[in-house]
């Protein structure tokens, strides 16, 4: 196989599910043909690289190529991709044990169809080409795919039976904020596609099992896990033509959004402990809260003293400024309730 490269950050990175499929689908593609199974396989990534895999063939038509991740922790590295192909009047793709089949619309695949996206779908189809122009009929597989794809969000999209074969670049970037923007986005298109009007943001598990719980009413998919991404989420909730988001996190990510900061992330973000103190003596807070708030770097320690002295208005105040700063994100498309639980997600303490 292609040696993976390492990255800016001294982190390896690898293949996607979509990138090991066209290579399977290669391989077993040479060997319908031929009667041979070659032992490794070059496939062009979208950007035009070429990489080769090592092959296993379990028959002269279905063969299998491992998945290596390189150092991003994903539920599918060391997947056996497995494609199998036979001759057809039409080309076509198919779900076979382990991967996924598209049972709710708004993922951009027909119902019905293998969860296979679009960018592997082209590869597959530019990698059998290379072998002929005969139409194949190709089956993929993943030996254990659903328990890997009970790990994702696929059940939640509508995706039963497995895993997705997915890739815009054919590579595997650790840790890729990219890839999450992409998960938060699919999954508010998907309720869109359903009919929902409502989404709830959460911003990590502790505060999505709370906002489950405020909300029992509404089905799983509206409940979007956001991380730092909540200007994206509510940006597409808008595109989406979603007219209402209750928003669920914790005193830090909502004390950032009231400060107008829609990407939360620690390192690109600091807590402004100036505005913690000013919404402290705008509402009249002791000395002891006004203190706390710039007394460190988080929010933590004034959320703390605002609970022990049993000052709740400058945490709801900041509710209040992080739905008016989540609502001017939006131009007003998208009415926006804020909630705030505490740092185990159990109780909630203010809302706006």
């Amino acid at each position: 196989m292609s040696g993976a490269t390492t990255g800016r950050a001294g982190l390896r990175t690898g293949w996607t599910t979509g990138t090991c499929a066209s290579a399977a689908a290669k391989a077993a593609a040479i060997g319908l043909v031929t009667g041979a199974v070659p032992a490794d396989v070059e496939v062009a990534l979208p950007g035009g690289r070429r990489v080769t895999f090592a092959v296993e063939a379990e028959s002269p038509t279905r063969c299998a190529v491992v998945k290596d991740a390189g150092d991003d922790p994903d539920c599918t590295d060391g997947a056996r991709v497995t494609a199998e192909v036979a001759e057809a009047p039409f080309a076509s793709l198919a779900a076979g044990a382990g991967v996924g089949t598209v049972t709710k619309p708004g993922l951009g695949l027909a119902v019905g169809t293998p969860a296979i996206n679009p960018v592997p779908r082209r590869m597959i189809a530019a990698a059998l080409a290379e072998v002929t122009g005969a139409p194949l009929a190709v089956t993929f597989s993943v030996p254990g795919g659903a328990e890997m794809a009970a790990r994702t969000s696929n059940a939640r999209l509508g995706i039963v039976g497995g895993i997705s074969i997915l890739g815009t670049t054919g590579i595997v970037r650790p840790f890729s904020t990219a890839a999450y923007r992409a998960s938060v986005t699919q999954q508010i298109d998907v309720a869109a596609a359903q009919g929902e009007s409502v989404v709830v943001l959460a911003t990590g598990s502790r505060s999505e099992r709370a906002a489950m719980r405020l909300r029992p009413d509404l089905p799983d998919v509206c409940f979007v896990e956001v991380g730092d991404f909540t200007g994206t989420a509510l940006r597409r909730a808008a595109a989406d033509g979603i007219h209402h988001v209750m928003l669920v996190a914790m005193a830090g990510k909502i004390t950032k959004l009231a400060a107008g900061v829609m990407m939360t992330h620690f390192h690109r973000s600091q807590v402004d402990g100036e505005l913690l103190a000013a919404v402290a003596r705008d509402t009249g807070a002791s000395a002891e809260v006004i203190g706390a708030a710039t007394a460190t770097a988080t929010a933590r320690h004034f959320f703390e003293t605002c609970v022990a002295q049993g000052d709740m208005a400058p945490l709801a105040r900041v509710c209040a400024l992080a739905r008016t700063a989540c609502e001017a994100h939006t131009g007003g498309a998208v009415d926006t309730e804020v909630v705030m639980v505490d740092f185990e997600g159990d109780v909630v303490v203010a809302r706006a």
